[in-house]
């Protein structure tokens, strides 16, 4: 038998290693804009912890930081303006 012919062998694909979004140096704070707006979808809504690939520590630090932000109105609540198209 011929060894090169495998039928279940998985393909090798090279992947990137997906950089983490906080770094060690930042500063989950209510005041670093920069940061908190990754975490925030077009509609205003605060990302799953999921879909942002952070600890669940880091992803409690930002919905704190991010409703801090909200009620000092650096952040809306809402982003519902409906973009027209003509």
């Amino acid at each position: 038998m011929n060894k090169s012919k495998r039928p279940f062998t998985k393909s090798k694909r090279s992947f990137r290693r997906r950089l983490p979004p906080i770094q060690s140096g930042d500063r989950i704070d209510y005041r670093n804009m920069s940061l908190i707006s990754r975490f925030i979808s077009e509609q205003g809504k605060i990302l799953s912890r999921r879909v942002n690939r952070v600890t669940l520590r880091q992803q409690r630090l930002i919905t704190i930081a991010i409703k801090q932000a909200r009620i000092l109105s650096l952040l809306p609540f809402l982003n519902n303006q409906k973009q027209f198209e003509r």
